[in-house]
């Protein structure tokens, strides 16, 4: 597998492929990915639910996402790594930033940021691609505005609505973005929006197979997640949670029955080391 970049990701596209994400949060998950070919990671905030427990992705902070980050690349060679922006690192003032976002650049060791936002953020995409850092455009349901969505809600579905994620779509890309997260967003809107683009290309995630690539929770495509709880946007590709399960329940039954450990499983020694331990006692 070659080395992704930004320029391979778009040749990608441009010769009519499609770019596949997941996300990863750690050293174990994201080496299987690699090994599975898979083009991007992205470490997301999502690990706040998924990997920490918050009901919401706000409570994450710079040192999560860094932590985390890094975890991440430590275990990929070829796989184009995006550190997610978590809620209050870059919407109070462009230094602020473009300053976590080196940061996340430098110790978290990831090829670009990703960061939620249309009009509102281009001054801090511009900012942070003229400090040579790679961003990610990310609208439609952005999760760190769930309260002010009101909830999880597909978005772009009036004509008002539809215009202005259009206007954000061009209006990141023209700040510097060179891809743009499309989520829970009606499929032919993501594909009108995939057109007006010229030089970013699109990911989707509840947003139809008219988007340049897609992208899903690890835990959902593979089937981790508790309480029975599906998305319509997602689709498990596994069932990986219940073979874990089925994995936990079997060494329990294995370590009361006795069965394990087996010999084979344990170590030995000299019995007349043991004989004469014995003798002293």
């Amino acid at each position: 597998m070659a080395k992704n970049t930004v320029l391979t990701l778009k040749k990608k596209v441009d010769e009519g492929g499609k770019v596949t994400m997941v996300t990863s949060y750690d050293y174990t998950m994201a080496a299987l990915v690699e090994e599975a070919g898979i083009d991007m990671i992205l470490v997301g905030d999502s690990l706040g639910m998924t990997m920490m427990g918050y009901d919401s992705t706000l409570p994450v902070t710079m040192d999560d996402m860094v932590h985390h980050t890094r975890c991440v690349t430590r275990a990929c060679n070829d796989t184009f790594v995006v550190g997610d922006m978590p809620f209050g690192s870059y919407q109070t003032d462009i230094p602020t930033a473009v300053a976590n976002a080196a940061r996340l650049m430098k110790e978290g060791r990831c090829q670009a940021v990703k960061l939620e936002g249309g009009v509102t953020v281009c001054e801090q995409i511009r900012a942070m691609t003229q400090a040579g850092i790679p961003v990610v455009g990310h609208i439609g349901l952005t999760p760190q505005s769930v309260n002010a969505f009101g909830g999880f809600k597909v978005q772009g579905k009036s004509v008002e609505a539809a215009k202005q994620l259009v206007e954000d779509a061009l209006a990141i890309e023209a700040a510097g973005a060179f891809s743009i997260v499309l989520e829970c967003v009606p499929a032919d809107l993501a594909t009108y929006v995939t057109e007006q683009l010229s030089s970013a290309f699109t990911i989707g995630i509840g947003a139809g197979s008219g988007t340049d690539g897609q992208v899903l929770v690890a835990q959902d495509l593979l089937g981790m997640t508790t309480g029975g709880f599906k998305p319509k946007m997602v689709r498990q590709f596994g069932q990986i949670g219940e073979a874990m399960k089925q994995a936990y329940r079997a060494y329990d039954e294995a370590v009361q029955s006795g069965d394990f450990p087996a010999a084979a499983e344990s170590y030995k020694i000299d019995p007349a080391v043991m004989e004469e331990l014995r003798a002293a006692k």
